[in-house]
């Protein structure tokens, strides 16, 4: 559709989420690509829901992000394997987004993060107009950029600094301190689903490990059985000397 003014010009509007493709019908690198998406948003959704109370967030999940037009589109968007992007609404005019379009809402992602599934070239390259790495700090430009090994138990974390991105360094704890967030992101050596495997996770600002909701569901079983046994040995002692626990309740 274009749109005709009062003057000679005349303006075709840019392809919104709905107009562009979704998926490249590639499959997933490997199998622990996807329980590693997961991860990291179940984990750091509590986080988020504080820092939003309004739910203006999203997170994407090996889901395109559009920079530039181009035919066929695919070429101009790239898929990173986990985004955030920060005051941006859940959904656009009641439907789910398909992509995420910089020229229809702006706000770039806060963080971006590339899972390595072969050498890490493709993550690093800075080959302009076509290398992953230089349309990163270029073009879409989200504060943080982290490159992800399994293979190798590491990730790099890169900070835009002056229009370009610069490693970072860990901190005293091994760990990529991400402030606007609170949070820090590092390697965890652990079972999850049934993988042992070093798994990138998120812990707070004080070192402590942000669980997901089987290791929270655990926790809260842990407690619990603590308090039970807690009551019991308190029960068990008053008896001792001679006094009814069920009197003192009544």
């Amino acid at each position: 559709m274009t749109i005709t003014t009062n003057t000679t010009e005349t303006f075709t509007p840019l392809p919104d989420h709905t107009q562009l493709p979704c998926e490249d019908g590639t499959f997933v690198k490997n199998f622990q690509e996807h329980p590693q998406s997961i991860l990291l948003t179940d984990s750091i959704r509590p986080v988020l829901e504080a820092k939003h109370p309004d739910g203006h967030y999203c997170i994407g999940q090996d889901s395109g992000i559009y920079w530039r037009i181009t035919d066929p589109p695919l070429k101009g968007a790239e898929a990173p394997d986990w985004f955030y992007v920060p005051n941006v609404p859940p959904s656009l005019e009641g439907q789910p987004r398909r992509s995420y379009v910089l020229w229809q809402e702006f706000i770039p992602p806060q963080i971006i993060i590339e899972f390595v599934s072969g050498n890490g070239s493709e993550e690093r390259d800075k080959t302009p107009w076509k290398g992953k790495f230089w349309i990163y700090e270029t073009v879409i430009r989200p504060a943080y950029y982290a490159i992800y090994e399994v293979q190798k138990s590491s990730v790099e974390v890169y900070k835009i600094n002056g229009g370009h991105y610069e490693l970072m360094p860990a901190n005293e704890r091994g760990h990529f301190p991400i402030p606007e967030l609170e949070v820090e992101l590092g390697i965890w050596s652990g079972l999850y689903g049934n993988m042992e495997l070093p798994w990138l996770r998120w812990w707070d600002s004080q070192g402590n490990l942000l669980l997901y909701g089987h290791e929270q569901a655990a926790q809260e079983r842990q407690r619990t059985e603590q308090e039970h046994q807690r009551a019991e040995r308190l029960a068990a002692r008053l008896r001792e000397l001679g006094v009814d626990p069920e009197e003192l309740a009544d």
